[in-house]
């Protein structure tokens, strides 16, 4: 069941006044604080799109849906591939400039901001050109291909000081919000282990019938090729090692970890199944695997403390010592007494013995709303203030930096560390 809007206002308000917002989540001020705007022209907010493949059009279509509502202009879309440039023209109805080239479209379009959904290797220069032409940049994840890509995206931004943010949409998730008020609470207890998969049965290929290897291939079905990309690792452990590190209020110390490629041998570079461990302040581990050949387990990141454990995937919160039910306490009550009558055990108040079906409560009482559109909105909000939370975009740099690096501890087979260059000023 989905929320209302003015419910999830309500929520945001109420968190707003908490201590853990104000460390934590500042960003939920776009909507317990929104900026206020008029209706006119003037007052309209004018966003251009870099990149309508799959993602790029999931984002393209989410803000279509709130234009009119938030003020906002669709004002410029690019993309080089010909089948997706004939199709974000028909999405905006013929109605929206079109440019193959997105340095033409900066130069053509006066825009306060842009969404940059390319594939991950050309993330880098179109973002560091919009924020020189003073344009704000909403990139998604990860940042970049490159360690020295990421850094030179961050410094841009502290350098010309636009917005940029990254596309970890878990941190507007009502649910992730919740449970992070929780965690910060203690109703766990200290966190003392975090547990993540991503698990699929797929092949990963997008588009399919074109020559293995070939230009066309590698440009469409780019997440293969170790030259654009870092497969799962930078595009899906990316997104719960952002939560990790908010979990934790900080970055690891070091990543260790294996990957290879044993199930689906065709002509892809990058690994289909990985396990990594990293390692926090505290003595603290995130354990995160990625597997394309077994759905079982599907997606989770569990949260682990001495009195319960956070599932905030399946938005499922379980007590460490809950109270049993009714007939294990009759079976217990039953042998004290040393009475040997026969017990319906396996009967409907039996609980069953795999820890996932252990009953448990929802974290966030069935909230459930499009993270990527508040997302969304919450960068149309920050373009006008000027200025976004800068933990917000902290998050996005620091689970790029360890992703990049977690790749590198799966062909190195050793502990990495961050080097120097690459850790943020305490300022």
């Amino acid at each position: 069941m989905q929320i209302s809007r003015r419910h999830f206002l309500e929520i945001t308000s109420m968190l707003a006044g908490s201590a853990v917002a104000a460390s934590s989540m500042p960003w939920i001020s776009a909507f317990s604080q929104p900026e206020t705007f008029g209706k006119d022209p003037s007052d309209r907010v004018r966003i251009g799109f870099i990149g309508l493949g799959t993602r790029g059009q999931t984002l393209l279509l989410n803000m279509m849906d709130f234009t009119e509502r938030l003020n906002v202009e669709i004002a410029a879309l690019c993309d080089i591939y010909q089948p997706h440039f004939e199709r974000m023209g028909k999405m905006t109805g013929g109605k929206v400039p079109c440019f193959y080239d997105y340095r033409e479209m900066l130069d053509s379009v006066e825009l306060d901001g842009v969404v940059i959904a390319t594939p991950l290797h050309q993330h880098e220069e179109p973002t560091i050109h919009a924020m020189e032409k003073g344009v704000h940049v909403f990139c998604e994840k990860s940042m970049a291909r490159t360690l020295d890509e990421v850094k030179n995206m961050y410094d841009a931004h502290k350098e010309h000081q636009k917005i940029l943010l990254v596309g970890h949409q878990r941190l507007f998730s009502p649910v992730y919000l919740s449970a992070l008020e929780r965690i910060r609470n203690n109703e766990i207890g200290p966190v003392t282990m975090i547990n993540g998969n991503w698990h699929r049965n797929q092949s990963w290929i997008l588009y399919g019938g074109l020559e293995p290897g070939s230009a066309l291939d590698r440009q469409l079905n780019w997440r293969l090729y170790r030259e654009y990309s870092a497969g799962m690792i930078t595009e899906l452990c990316s997104h719960h090692l952002q939560v990790a590190n908010w979990v934790l209020d900080s970055t690891p110390i070091s990543v260790s970890g294996s990957g290879s490629i044993n199930f689906w041998k065709d002509h892809r570079e990058v690994w289909d199944n990985f396990s990594l461990i990293f390692k926090y302040p505290g003595g603290i581990h995130f354990k995160y695997s990625c597997l394309q050949s077994n759905k079982h387990n599907g997606m989770q990141i569990e949260v682990l403390g001495n009195k319960g454990t956070m599932d905030l995937e399946v938005n499922k919160q379980y007590e460490e010592f809950p109270p049993a039910p009714p007939a294990i306490r009759q079976l217990i009550h039953s042998i004290e007494r040393n009475i040997f009558d026969t017990i319906p055990i396996g009967g409907a108040t039996w609980v069953p013995a795999e820890p996932v079906a252990q009953g448990g409560r929802f974290i966030s009482d069935d909230w459930e709303m499009n993270e990527t559109q508040l997302f969304l909105e919450a960068f149309v909000d920050f373009i006008r203030k000027g200025e976004a939370p800068q933990k917000l975009t902290d998050e996005g740099y620091h689970a790029s930096i360890w992703a990049l690096l977690a790749e590198e501890a799966t062909y190195s087979d050793q502990h990495i560390t961050i080097p120097e260059p690459y850790l943020l000023s305490k300022s």
